[in-house]
């Protein structure tokens, strides 16, 4: 077996999720030569945040300044809830430190800004994770796509290719707090991949300021609104949902105080739109992109909003919206999958990125190895 640990923390700030893999496959013979890896999930878990530390995580994200030692403290803190979750993930499978390769940590995004001028910020000392786990880490992958013109993200589309790939029109929906759409190559297309906007985050914000929750659940709060359509016309007039790919975004744009004042809406009717608001950004994506007609795999956290999905299938009647549990990969871990694969992409002096995706110049090997 090749082991390697993938973690990450979205930007909705839930928890620590990490995933064990293995990647069997004949070793490259040289750089840059293409290996057909089989990915198999053996284990995953969440560690989920305390809820001082999630509010904190999430306040970070769209503060105008943060303090030097703050940022810190919390850089430590994510480490350390990384250390937990490897630690947890081999004392459940009866693994030695030395028996996994590297753990590919994609850390806490606390600032994302796209192209021109951009940059792309993540937390979690990868110093600490690998002298507290014995593993060698592998972190800071998506800088290096950036200083080449990239955008950095999504960097996903690359793992979906991969292993989601068939000769069908498939897209995959990755909903977390910002929604990625990766709409896979068919007919001779090129891979095509960028963020579409909000996902859960602006949700779950609102749940989290003024309904004292972490989210609504199965979208049942949401259910009881009325969608306000005079804000929903004013939001999709956002410039971010009409500009082409390659693009990325982040809480910097998509968070509660860019959206005006709300204090006189009902709760309900507010969440209902903030979920319509999610659902037409990415059926639109998919409507000018993707294939309207075709198999829309979703995975992340919003899998789980049933009135979500249902607005999706909505506005996009002649797709087959589904899980990517029907492909093989279970939904609630594809992500932290992908940074395990992008740990053994670098790991074998492969790159990682899309060019196609993210606008780089080119194809490079992500990330910054920190040996145990």
């Amino acid at each position: 077996m090749s082991l390697y640990i993938g973690l990450m923390s979205g930007t909705s700030a839930d928890g620590m999720d990490a995933a064990l893999v293995d990647f069997s496959a004949s070793e490259p013979e040289s750089p840059g030569l293409s290996v057909r890896l089989s990915v198999r999930l053996i284990d995953a878990l969440c560690i989920e945040y305390p809820d001082a530390f999630r509010q904190q995580l999430r306040q970070s994200a769209v503060a105008d300044h943060l303090e030097v030692s703050a940022i810190m403290q919390l850089d430590q803190a994510v480490a350390d809830y990384s250390v937990q979750a490897v630690q947890t993930l081999l004392q459940r499978n009866d693994l030695e430190a030395t028996d996994i390769t590297a753990t590919g940590s994609h850390g806490h995004t606390l600032r994302h800004k796209s192209q021109p001028g951009g940059f792309s910020w993540q937390i979690g000392d990868p110093s600490r994770i690998a002298e507290q786990t014995g593993i060698t880490c592998i972190a800071d992958f998506r800088r290096r796509d950036i200083a080449a013109g990239g955008q950095g993200a999504p960097l996903v589309p690359a793992f979906h290719q991969h292993c989601l790939s068939n000769r069908h029109a498939r897209m995959v929906m990755n909903i977390g707090g910002i929604a990625n759409l990766t709409v896979l190559p068919s007919d001779g297309q090129p891979l095509l991949g960028f963020d579409t906007g909000p996902g859960n985050a602006l949700m779950d914000e609102w749940c989290q300021r003024e309904l004292n929750c972490h989210c609504d659940e199965q979208g049942s709060m949401a259910r009881q609104g009325k969608i306000l359509s005079n804000r929903l016309d004013e939001w999709l007039a956002q410039p971010y949902f009409s500009q082409p790919p390659p693009k990325s975004t982040g809480r910097e744009l998509f968070n509660l105080d860019a959206l005006g004042d709300l204090s006189q809406e009902k709760s309900e009717d507010i969440l209902a739109t903030l979920c319509e608001l999610s659902a037409c950004s990415m059926a639109a994506a998919v409507k000018h992109y993707g294939y309207p007609g075709g198999e829309l795999l979703i995975c992340g956290g919003g899998l789980h909003n049933r009135l979500l999905l249902e607005r999706i299938q909505h506005h996009l009647p002649k797709a087959q919206v589904r899980s990517t549990e029907t492909a093989g990969i279970h939904p609630d871990w594809l992500e932290a999958m992908a940074f395990a694969w992008l740990a053994w992409r670098t790991d074998h002096r492969l790159s990682g990125n899309a060019p196609a995706v993210t606008g780089a110049a080119g194809e490079r090997i992500l990330g910054a190895i920190y040996p145990a």
